[in-house]
């Protein structure tokens, strides 16, 4: 009888760590064929269970969590590519199916449908089990980089239900699917570059890159080649062509930090390439096209700085199609109570701390502070009162450990 093996691997870092053994579950409607895979999978340490139909088991596995699935294809109910797109539908786990008599067509519709192998039944039984290992290895890796992305996703997070914090969201929510250039504006450790990343990841091209530019950390006579790229031989260090953050961003977003630290020279090159939609290397004379969407945040006031000299009046009205400001800390001491809450959480998750009390008085001594440094400075405060507080904090650890410079 044909079979169709499709095997769904997904392993947790939990499961990992703790040591327990990958859970696989057999779905064949003969039960020698159950009973031979058991006797295999056992040996090699597997957990096993079995179902008859793939109805049974699709409710399994909604029951439950697997690390792979073996399937039969002809079965009552369900044949093997049904039950691997209901599979799909439920987990997006690797699969890897055998069949005894199956075609190239049979294997090319199982890969289409997500499969992430083929194997000739009967399958050499290294071969199997080198493959299912595999299979569980990618489930991991992909199961560490959604952990990851949801890390950086909180790290990323905008936290605070003040009005200024609903305006803003509500900005972003209309302005991200478009493709106007945006300015924010704000103090030095307000947030601007999550808003930024906000209305990247909310627009069409998030997708792809997100390449931030601090242009007040690159001195000014790198700044062009960082922002442009140049050529082999362009100048003494120039050992190497290399492509630059204009290019790196191609069909997704540019991020101008810090814009008004900008050079002049470097400015009215920006302000070409917004105007063309194309870059020239340094030392170069091809023009090559880029497709980037411009958002830029400064800490500064570009229209008194316009005034000096300093900025480049033309630039500005590229760059501010849609202006947003971030407002300091000190203007939405209301969100303090969320954005310590929010930062003890990552801090102690980060440390593998346990949560620590935190008192009503703690958290009413820290709203009346300044907090110069904004969010940036709250965050290291709240790290110090994690490190060094104990398991309760209150107004006298505020004080001792927490309280900025200024106050």
């Amino acid at each position: 009888m044909d079979g169709i093996l499709l095997i769904t691997g997904k392993i947790n870092n939990f499961a990992a760590k703790q040591m327990i053994m990958p859970r696989i579950l057999i779905i064949d409607d003969e039960q020698s064929i159950r009973r031979t895979l058991r006797e295999i999978l056992e040996y090699e340490k597997y957990q096993v269970e079995d179902a008859e139909t793939g109805m049974e088991g699709i409710s399994k596995i909604k029951e439950q969590e697997f690390d792979a699935i073996l399937c039969d294809i002809k079965m009552p109910e369900m044949d093997g590519i049904e039950t691997l797109e209901a599979i799909k539908q439920i987990t997006d786990c690797p699969v890897i199916m055998i069949s005894g008599h199956g075609t190239i067509e049979t294997a090319v519709e199982a890969i289409k449908k997500g499969a992430y192998d083929y194997i000739a039944k009967p399958p050499d039984l290294n071969r199997l089990l080198i493959t299912i290992k595999n299979a569980l290895d990618k489930s991991q890796l992909i199961t560490e980089t959604k952990a990851l992305k949801k890390a950086v996703s909180k790290q990323n997070e905008m936290v605070g239900q003040s009005a200024t914090m609903e305006e803003i969201r509500e900005m972003i929510q209309k302005v991200a699917p478009t493709a106007a250039r945006v300015l924010i504006t704000g103090e030095n450790g307000t947030g601007k570059e999550l808003v930024a990343r906000q209305l990247h990841e909310l627009s069409q091209r998030a997708h792809a890159p997100f390449i931030e530019v601090n242009c007040a950390a690159i001195p000014s006579e790198l700044i062009e080649s960082q922002l442009f790229g140049h050529e082999k031989g362009a100048f003494t260090s120039a050992i190497k062509q290399r492509k630059g953050d204009f290019e790196l961003a191609h069909g997704g977003t540019l991020f101008l930090d810090e814009i008004g630290d900008m050079s002049l020279s470097a400015q009215a090159k920006v302000l070409r390439a917004l105007q063309e939609n194309k870059i020239t290397r340094v030392g170069g004379e091809k023009e090559i096209p880029v497709d980037v969407r411009i958002i830029a945040a400064t800490n500064k006031n570009l229209k008194e700085e316009i005034e000096k000299g300093r900025f480049r009046e033309d630039l500005y009205h590229r760059i501010s199609v849609i202006l947003i400001r971030v407002p300091p800390l000190r203007e939405r001491a209301d969100d303090i109570p969320l954005l310590v809450k929010h930062f003890v959480a990552l801090s102690c998750e980060k440390m593998g701390k346990a949560l620590p009390q935190i008192t009503d008085d703690a958290i009413a001594e820290m709203q009346q502070y300044k907090w110069t440094g904004n969010i940036r400075e709250l965050h290291n405060a709240i790290e110090r009162l994690v490190i060094l507080g104990g398991p309760v904090i209150n107004d006298q650890t505020v004080k001792q450990y927490a309280r900025p410079l200024n106050n």
